[in-house]
């Protein structure tokens, strides 16, 4: 029996990790992507691995499951991707901020998650680089991490090379045509067509444009996002990889920042709620003023600005995940938290997809028919960001 063919739409870190997983089981592979792989919303993520900013507890089991399998994806693709573990530690000097960061500390806790509040002097000491200033409360996060998307699409693209996967970059798909079972079986792009067993979507923002193509409904609240990176630094952050700071004065955002392997840094403000799209030089180099005020070695950085990133967004903010009624076997791969989820979702997908297997237990909340009777009127109005489900 011939192996079937799976067309992914969409080479982020999503994509390109269902791609591998699928390959891995024996599926032939095509990928195509409108630009080049992980040049959307990857680039742009601040790559914090956690599950402590993920409610209700169904969802944050579900990150914590994901954060928990990050070591053994990076064993099982072999190759460098910036993983690094060691904790966030975030604080904050308002009195009602410190007290709703306590309450998340105590409602992690009663999940099981390793966090908790910590001292002045227990924050120094995690992190002595840091100048903490004003201190009402503290908290430490120890099984969080980061990683390097970019590294993570690499890693992934180099394994599916091994299994002579097709990766096409540079090519937009401009239409799918169905059969009389409703099924896609043809990808139509500017590069070609291709027959299809299996389309998986996993376009990130496009991915409403793309599912409208076979007549599936995934629609999605606007979610734009500003990071910035800095020149090249010594190492600055030497045990904590990841940390928020709070505002410097009323009216300012937190400030939260990590160190990747080059030695840039990373830094953006305020959480993934908020819409920021000031991309500016002049914005670039106040983040980094207002940064080195929490950590002093960033004295002598240059502020590079990152243009504006529009992230992906499902509507309710949870992932959306599995076949759609309306086209079968087309596979819908659609979340805001890809860094954190992907190799939870990656191996799931490939699970329902090469084994005919439907993993409910844990994507039932999670499946594309939610939004089957949603209409562009009500979505309009049901449109929010949700920063708790980054």
């Amino acid at each position: 029996m011939d192996a079937q063919h799976v067309v992914v739409i969409g080479a982020g870190i999503v994509g390109a990790s269902i791609g591998w997983r699928l390959a891995s089981r024996g599926a032939r592979v095509t990928i195509v992507d409108q630009g080049e792989p992980g040049s959307g919303a990857s680039s742009h993520s601040f790559a914090w691995i956690n599950a402590g900013a993920k409610e209700p507890v169904g969802y944050h089991n579900l990150n914590r499951r994901s954060l928990e399998m990050w070591s053994r994806l990076a064993d099982a693709l072999g190759q460098d991707m910036g993983l690094r573990w060691g904790g966030k530690v975030s604080w904050e000097a308002d009195a009602d901020a410190a007290q709703a960061l306590l309450s998340r500390v105590q409602q992690l806790q009663a999940w099981g998650y390793p966090t908790r509040q910590v001292s002045r002097a227990e924050l120094q000491e995690l992190e002595p680089s840091l100048s903490i200033g004003p201190l009402a409360a503290a908290e430490y996060s120890e099984n969080e991490g980061q990683v390097e998307p970019q590294m993570v699409v690499d890693a992934c693209l180099n394994r599916l090379r091994e299994f002579e996967a097709s990766i096409l970059s540079g090519v937009e798909v401009i239409g799918l045509s169905k059969d009389s079972r409703a099924r896609v079986d043809s990808v139509r792009t500017t590069g070609g067509d291709f027959d299809a067993d299996v389309v998986v979507v996993a376009a990130g923002a496009s991915t409403t444009a793309v599912a409208a193509m076979a007549g599936v409904n995934v629609p999605q609240a606007e979610s734009p996002g500003v990071v910035i990176r800095t020149s090249p630094m010594p190492r600055l952050l030497h045990n904590v990889p990841v940390v928020y700071a709070p505002p410097l004065e009323d009216g300012r955002r937190e400030i939260h920042m990590r160190q990747c392997p080059d030695g840039r840094l990373m830094i953006g403000e305020g959480d993934q709620e908020s819409l920021a799209e000031d991309d500016s030089q002049a914005h670039a180099d106040d983040l980094l003023a207002r940064a080195c005020q929490h950590l002093p070695g960033l004295a002598g950085a240059e502020a590079v600005p990152v243009p504006v990133g529009w992230r992906p967004m499902p509507l309710d903010g949870y992932p959306v995940m599995g076949f759609a009624p309306e086209a079968p076997n087309v596979y819908v791969a659609l979340t805001h938290s890809g860094v954190t989820l992907c190799p939870v979702l990656s191996q799931l997908a490939a699970l329902e997809i090469c084994e005919g297997a439907r993993a409910d237990a844990v994507l039932g909340p999670y499946r594309p028919e939610r939004f089957a009777d949603v209409t562009p009127e009500a979505a309009a109005q049901m449109a929010h960001p949700r920063a708790r489900h980054r």
